[in-house]
């Protein structure tokens, strides 16, 4: 199978299965509450990560930008697994304050879903250009794609430290 199919089936496959947990009934049978705090963890990791293999590679370190870049994204699919699980397991938790806030946290939120499902594409094409050695392509979309992912990765701290209160 091509990388043009993989990429193409993950991209539609992930953000419906990740949509659906919110409307399927949920596993109560599991106590996994610490869930949320290492989805956390793993988002402030990849922001780090991606952050050292940006330098990495302005300081031409091509192997140590190539390590890092599947660290991140090892991570992130770490990260898929945890929040699907923590999502079948528990039930959303409502934002509960109601000051301006809230506002705040609601556009995080929504800023943080859009381009989640976004991301998933860009950062698959991204490694495939990588893998495929094509960097001329590669360095085109990675100046999007690593803007995007920091902030996919920071807003999901983010949306963690609004939301932790709650749960």
């Amino acid at each position: 199978m091509k990388h043009k199919n993989i990429i193409t089936f993950l991209s539609i496959v992930i953000p419906f299965i990740v949509f659906l947990l919110y409307f399927t009934p949920k596993y109560n049978d599991f106590e996994i509450n610490f869930l949320p705090k290492l989805n956390a963890f793993i988002n402030a990791s990849v922001f780090i990560v991606l952050i050292v293999a940006l330098i990495a590679i302005k300081k031409r370190k091509e192997v140590l930008h190539k390590r890092l870049i599947y660290l991140a994204f090892t991570l992130t699919i770490v990260f898929l697994v945890s929040y699907i699980i923590h999502h079948a397991t528990h039930e959303s938790v409502k934002f509960g304050d109601d000051s301006y806030v809230k506002y705040i946290y609601y556009f995080i939120l929504i800023t943080h879903i859009v381009l989640s499902v976004i991301i998933t594409p860009l950062v698959l094409i991204t490694l495939s250009r990588g893998i495929k050695r094509n960097f001329k392509k590669h360095k085109q979309i990675a100046r999007i794609t690593l803007p995007l992912w920091l902030y996919v990765s920071f807003t999901g701290v983010l949306v963690y430290m609004f939301i932790s209160p709650y749960y």
